[in-house]
């Protein structure tokens, strides 16, 4: 059972989906009692077992169906009694399983140890994100500094990029020290498949940054995928009310992941 719980939190840090079966109930006879678990995954493999037979399988194709959705499901099985002697049994039964999504687990990825990530990294870890600040001053990413990050990394910015693994369920925000460095690491994100790419800055520096990115082969499709300037129009101004408008963006973009609304 722990393999499988196991499996599910490597899963969610890569960034994949699955469907969890779990038998919940049974009468009569059953190939396997309550709390038998199956896990089906996004490229149709499967862990663990609720029992194989015409039941597994009608389970499986379910799972299925439902690893791109959001709602969870209760399945009702009959197991007949020619299905049942053929998996050794003399008598079938009814078996009910529960089939629950498994999403991705959200990343929260901040470039820039500053004052508006201070803030950030509270909120994001109160939203259910998994935080990461990175900064290559390390007296700004550090776990004193950022107790609520879950890692501080304190590198050279163009040589953490490489290192990092990146999926539509990241959230990249660009909030380091100067122009250069944000232009730098939005040249590497606007590559890459996050869910949410924003940086901060004026309009002016906006402008310029991707007139300097276009030269470097990055695309116009690229870039207005990237939320800049970052965060909801509520007038912010003081970095935890930007920390705010940037978390409530984050937030809007998710729930439209989650229920199929995004333009992605």
């Amino acid at each position: 059972m722990d393999d499988i719980y196991e499996a599910i939190t490597r899963l969610r840090r890569r960034g994949e989906k699955a469907v969890l079966a779990t038998i919940v109930n049974t009468r009569g006879s059953a190939p396997r009692k309550e709390s038998a678990k199956m896990l089906v995954t996004n490229d149709g493999k499967i862990k663990g077992t609720i029992g194989g037979g015409a039941i597994e399988h009608h389970a499986y194709q379910e799972a299925l169906k439902m690893i791109d959705g959001n709602e969870s499901k209760l399945a009702h099985y009959e197991l007949t009694n020619a299905d049942a002697s053929k998996e050794g049994m003399t008598c079938g039964g009814i078996v009910d399983v529960f089939l629950e999504p498994i999403k991705p687990l959200p990343s929260l990825i901040i470039f820039g140890g500053g004052h508006i990530s201070f803030f950030l990294a509270r909120i994001g870890k109160m939203v259910d994100f998994q935080v990461t600040i990175i900064d290559d001053r390390p007296e700004f990413a550090n776990a004193e500094r950022f107790p609520e990050a879950d890692e501080t990394i304190a590198e050279d910015l163009a040589a953490v990029v490489k290192k990092l693994e990146i999926n539509s369920s990241s959230y990249i925000v660009i909030v380091t020290r100067g122009h250069q460095n944000d232009t730098q690491v939005l040249q590497w994100a606007a590559k890459t498949n996050a869910g949410y790419i924003g940086m901060i800055g004026s309009k002016r520096k906006i402008k310029t940054s991707f007139t300097y990115l276009k030269t470097k082969g990055i695309t116009q499709k690229q870039l207005d995928r990237v939320h800049s300037p970052i965060g909801l129009a509520i007038g912010a101004e003081t970095p935890e009310e930007i920390a705010v408008a940037i978390m409530a963006e984050i937030i809007q973009i998710r729930r439209q992941v989650n229920e199929g609304k995004a333009d992605a």
